[in-house]
């Protein structure tokens, strides 16, 4: 299964969005959060945008720009964790707070994670296939893997596939206790020398035209695999295989982007992977830039398409080994949620 990606966007904790994107100076985290850096949003109403809860915001804020002008796309596919969390816990605030009396409906209609593509329809008149892929950490490779299937039936369809979530007080409070972000102040810069448990939370949105006509496109996604699974060996065998059965022959990943986070408990995995790429393969990483959350996958995708379309450089922040390979035509992301949910994406060159 693959497709062709045609136009990107990204709303993120960078300078990700626009005509200045600028990810060689690293934007610091905030107690321990990665905030998106959002736009003044000039295609919303004033009453509209105040109606909006973030996710829907960045969601809708990031795609928007890849419909004006452009013929309505035949899909709109999302995937997202948290999206609609913060509205939603508003809301049964407020069923206590107001003893179940004059509860304000702007919380519960934004309280569901549909809200975002249920909200780029509406405002772009759309009414074709929509869904939004609701599975944890693998929330966007689910979403990929729908498009791909689409695309697969009607090459000659336009898809638009996007991952966003929100950094929202509830889970955020749940992930602390619970060990998957830091409990001592750690900063961005230094998150791979840090040695505890956790990572820093993050938030974004990243959006992209997809179908399977490859005139004009950015990069192939040529294959995606997830792999559910906290036993190192078979996570290890998986990725393995998935590269053997994917790579032409005589090609190599020219780049590893690794989703590692800072948490000592997932680094194996990440070296396992990099182990299996030699000295050939150059590798970066991307959490400090994005933070950790369930679709961070899709902020990495936004890199790939830009750094294999030449529209961004690798920056020396992202570099944790340079490799011999000359030139970008096979990109290998890959990442880990949680420990026990794994994805590989595979980009490639338009050939």
């Amino acid at each position: 299964m693959s497709f062709y990606i045609h136009k990107t966007t990204c709303i993120s904790p960078q300078q990700t969005f626009g005509d200045n994107i600028d990810i060689e100076q690293l934007r610091p985290s905030v107690d321990n959060k990665l905030y998106a850096v959002e736009p003044a949003y000039p295609q919303f109403k004033g009453n509209a945008l105040r109606r909006m809860s973030k996710s829907t915001r960045i969601g809708s804020g990031a795609a928007l720009p890849l419909l004006a002008g452009a013929p309505q796309p035949d899909g709109i596919i999302i995937g997202t964790q948290v999206s609609g969390m913060e509205e939603n816990s508003k809301f049964l605030n407020q069923i206590i707070e107001y003893n179940e009396d004059m509860l304000t409906p702007g919380s519960f209609v934004q309280g569901t994670p549909n809200t975002i593509s249920s909200q780029i329809a509406l405002i772009s008149n759309n009414k074709n296939y929509n869904i939004t892929h609701v599975h944890r950490g693998l929330a966007f490779e689910n979403a990929v893997i729908d498009v791909a299937m689409l695309v697969n039936e009607s090459p000659q369809n336009t898809y638009l596939l996007g991952g966003v979530d929100e950094i929202s007080l509830n889970n955020y409070t749940l992930d602390t206790l619970a060990g998957w972000f830091k409990k001592e102040d750690c900063s961005n810069n230094n998150l791979y020398s840090s040695a505890t448990d956790g990572s820093l939370s993050g938030e974004g949105a990243a959006m992209f035209i997809v179908s399977g006509d490859k005139q004009g496109a950015l990069a192939q996604l040529k294959a995606i695999t997830t792999i559910h699974s906290t036993d190192a060996e078979v996570v290890e065998n998986r990725i393995k295989t998935f590269l053997q059965n994917n790579l032409p022959e005589g090609e190599k990943i020219d780049l590893l982007l690794s989703g590692e986070n800072g948490d000592r408990r997932s680094t194996h995995f990440y070296k396992n992977c990099e182990a299996l790429q030699g000295s050939y393969t150059t590798i970066a990483r991307f959490k400090h830039l994005c933070g950790e959350y369930p679709t961070a996958s899709s902020f990495a995708l936004w890199l790939a398409c830009n750094f294999i379309g030449g529209a961004l450089e690798l920056p020396h922040h992202m570099l944790k080994k340079a490799g011999t390979a000359i030139g970008l035509k096979n990109i290998l992301i890959y990442n880990t949620h949680k420990i026990g949910q794994h994805s590989c994406m595979l980009l490639s060159v338009v050939s």
